[in-house]
């Protein structure tokens, strides 16, 4: 069971960034850089991080990389070590069949990690019923991040069903909805609502592509003539990877105007121009191909980062790529929190460099 203070947090919602991998030229384990960008999205405000995610690269699993247990540790530390006064989650990714699902699951919960977000990805011929016993059994040793994943990046879609069970299961505690399709996010919304545990189950976006609209909206549902509602309050991004400092205050600003109940045109046309970045940042045109080394660059060009690179040679920005963030950056200069970084970046540095030393 989650801590009452870190259920609370949420369930109220929070930025979530998820966290990338920081490497050396020759592909090995940047330490210092890691433990630099968990401390950037702690100093952003955020609420936690997701690690061993697909930004993290899913290959950190590979016997031959041997990175997700190590990456998982240096976040963990890190936070830890911060000693924060605020709630902060701590979200390890886990995947892949049953057996190592949970064994991932009982290594998150060692090192100290609230959440397992579970991904069905790679597990295509499995059948609903076997992915939902899968769940269940993860759920027995870690609370679990539902993830509804994208077609486009190793996902599948779902049936109504599916979800209905998945959310009755009782160690589920939220669900990241990313299947950038709003048919299918209204499945889930839907679903939860119908679900006897509607009110213990935190909804989050995971659709880039329609983040602001996705927290503006108030779901409702009419069931047995009472008017359920329910709200996406928060956010697993990878796309609040990069500029989390101007995140935080987005949703801080969404936060604000449903309280007062007054939904702007500006913030529409905010969520706008961060649909137009997240195209550049994730490769949209290239169908999302270049989407890890995107979010690298970006890091790369605030410091945080030595280099983009990514555990495979072949995984690099997609023609085009760096002119359209470069387009971005010159077109959306509100959007991004380079100075907040600039001010930072060496002190993160400098304690990063004494705690690896």
């Amino acid at each position: 069971m989650l801590k009452p203070e870190l259920k609370k947090a949420l369930d109220e919602g929070v930025v979530i960034p998820a966290h990338p991998l920081a490497l050396t030229e020759d592909r090995q384990l940047d330490e210092e850089r890691q433990k630099v960008l968990t401390k950037y999205y702690i100093a952003s405000g955020a609420g936690g991080v997701a690690i061993g995610v697909h930004t993290t690269q899913f290959e950190i699993r590979d016997n031959e990389v041997g990175l997700y247990e190590p990456v998982l540790k240096l976040a963990a530390e890190e936070i830890d070590n911060a000693r924060l006064d605020r709630p902060f989650l701590k979200i390890a990714g886990i995947c892949g069949r049953t057996d190592q699902a949970l064994e991932e699951a009982k290594l998150a919960k060692s090192l100290g990690y609230d959440l397992g977000l579970v991904s069905n990805g790679g597990l295509g011929d499995w059948s609903e019923e076997a992915l939902l016993d899968r769940t269940r059994k993860i759920s027995e040793i870690i609370p679990v991040f539902g993830f509804y994943l994208q077609p486009s990046v190793g996902g599948r879609i779902f049936s109504y069903e599916f979800w209905q069970q998945y959310a009755e299961i009782p160690g589920v505690m939220a669900i990241k909805i990313a299947p950038f399709n709003r048919y299918q996010t209204l499945d889930v919304v839907r679903a939860v609502c119908h679900s006897s545990r509607r009110d213990e189950i935190a909804l989050y976006t995971g659709n880039d592509d329609n983040i602001v609209a996705d927290l503006l909206t108030s779901f409702r549902f009419n069931i047995g003539g009472e008017i359920i509602k329910k709200d996406i309050v928060g956010g697993l991004l990878g796309h609040w990877a990069v500029w989390t400092r101007t995140a935080v205050e987005l949703l801080e600003m969404v936060k604000e105007a449903k309280k007062q109940k007054h939904l702007t045109g500006e913030l529409l046309e905010l969520g706008s121009e961060i649909t137009d970045a997240n195209s550049a940042f994730f490769d949209s045109a290239h169908h999302f191909k270049g989407c890890i080394a995107g979010i690298n660059e970006v890091l790369r060009r605030q410091g945080l980062l030595r280099g983009r690179w990514c555990l495979d040679p072949k995984e690099d920005l997609s023609h085009g790529q760096s002119e359209e963030i470069s387009r971005i950056y010159k077109d959306y200069p509100h959007l991004n929190d380079d100075l907040f970084i600039k001010e930072n970046l060496n002190n993160w540095i400098t304690e990063s460099k004494q705690v690896t030393s």
